[in-house]
C-alpha cells in the first residue's frame, strides 16, 4: 500500500525517529502504526517509544551573546528534570542557543530546518531526533528569541542553571564595563521580579481596562461589606482606584520597579540607570527585555517515582 506523508509525520511525532526510517517501517508493515513502532525498535536498536502523548515541560532555557550587540535565548523541553543535568542535553541546548545567535529564522520550524551549527552534515531537527533516541525522552525546542542592539548593548543573565534566562537591550552612547554591569544588574532584576513591560506607556489599553475592572469589582465588594453609614459613593470608589492601579502598574513595569540593589530601598530601576548614565556621560535606558522561564504556562506531568521504578523493574 502507498504510505502517505501524513502517516510518516504521525509516526515521527510518536517516536522521534527519522523521516526515512519512519517511511521504511511503515512500508514494511503496510501502514500498521503499532507494528511500525516495533519495527523501529528492532532496526534502530534504541528505545523508541510512543512519545507524542508525553508531557515535556522540564528542561533548560539558555541565553548567550556575541559581544555587546547580539544575544539569543532558547528554551528546550524534556519530560523530567533529571535530563536537565545530562551533559549531552546541556550541550544540545547550548548548541541551539548558538544556532539562534547566528540564524535569521523567524519560527522554530525554520530554525529546526537549518544545518546544525555543530555538524553541518545534519539539520537541527535531525540532531534533535537523534538525541531523543539516545535519552529516551520526548524533547522539543519550544521557543527562541534573538535580539540585536540598535543603539547600545545587550546583556544576558541565566538564573538557576537554566531555569530562567534573560536578555536586556539598552540604549546608550558609551559602552564600558560599568555600563555592562548596570545592564546585567537590570537583567537580574528581570529574572527576579518578572516585569511585563519596560514602561507604563507600553501597557495596552485592553490590559489597563481589564485590571481596572478587576480592582473595581474588588473595591465594590469591600465597600458593600462596610456598615451602610460608612459606604462610599461609586464616584469616590473609582477615584480611589487610580492610586491602586498606579501602584499595580509600577509592579508591572521594569522602569518603575524598586531596584533590587537600591541602598535606600526606594530608588527605581530608571533612576538607577539615570545615575549610572550620568556618571558615564551617556543617556542609559532600557529598550526591551526577553525573559524565558522553563516550563512557564505549560502543563507539568505528575510524577510517581515509585511506580516508574517498578514499571522499569517489571520490564
Amino acid at each position: 500500500m502507498a504510505i502517505t506523508a501524513a502517516q510518516v509525520k504521525q509516526l515521527r511525532e510518536m517516536t522521534g525517529a527519522g523521516i526515512m526510517d519512519c517511511k521504511k517501517a511503515l512500508t514494511k508493515t503496510n501502514g500498521d502504526m503499532d507494528a511500525a513502532i516495533e519495527e523501529l525498535r528492532k532496526v534502530a536498536g534504541s528505545k523508541v517509544e510512543k512519545k507524542a502523548s508525553r508531557i515535556a515541560a522540564e528542561g533548560l532555557s539558555i541565553a548567550v551573546q556575541d559581544g555587546d550587540k547580539t544575544a539569543a535565548v532558547v528554551e528546550v523541553n524534556s519530560e523530567t528534570d533529571f535530563v536537565a543535568s545530562n551533559e549531552k542535553f546541556k550541550n544540545f541546548v547550548n548548541g541551539v542557543a548558538r544556532q539562534a545567535l547566528q540564524s535569521n529564522a523567524k519560527t522554530v520550524d525554520e530554525l529546526k530546518a537549518e544545518k546544525w551549527v555543530l555538524d553541518p552534515s545534519k539539520t537541527v531537527d535531525e540532531e534533535l531526533t537523534e538525541l531523543t533516541g539516545v535519552i529516551s525522552e520526548k524533547l522539543s525546542i519550544r521557543r527562541f528569541a534573538k535580539v540585536v542592539a540598535e543603539h547600545g548593548i545587550v546583556q544576558t543573565y541565566i538564573h538557576g542553571g537554566g531555569r530562567i534566562s534573560v536578555i536586556v537591550e539598552a540604549d546608550c552612547d558609551t559602552v564600558n564595563d560599568e555600563i555592562r554591569e548596570a545592564v546585567r544588574n537590570v537583567a537580574m532584576q528581570v529574572a527576579a521580579l518578572s516585569p511585563k513591560y519596560v514602561k507604563a506607556d507600553d501597557i495596552p489599553e485592553d490590559v489597563r481596562a481589564h485590571e481596572k475592572e478587576i480592582l473595581l469589582a474588588q473595591a465594590v465588594a469591600e465597600n458593600e461589606q462596610l456598615p451602610e453609614n460608612k459606604r462610599k459613593p461609586q464616584q469616590i470608589i473609582e477615584k480611589m482606584l487610580i492610586g491602586r492601579l498606579n501602584k499595580e502598574f509600577k509592579e508591572y513595569c521594569l522602569n518603575d520597579q524598586v531596584y533590587v540593589k537600591a541602598e535606600d530601598g526606594k530608588q527605581s530601576v530608571s533612576q538607577y540607570l539615570a545615575a549610572v548614565g550620568k556618571k558615564n556621560g551617556t543617556p542609559l535606558t532600557i529598550r526591551q527585555f526577553v525573559r524565558f522561564e522553563t516550563g512557564e504556562g505549560m502543563e507539568h506531568r505528575e510524577e510517581n517515582f515509585a511506580e516508574e521504578v517498578m514499571s522499569q523493574v517489571k520490564h
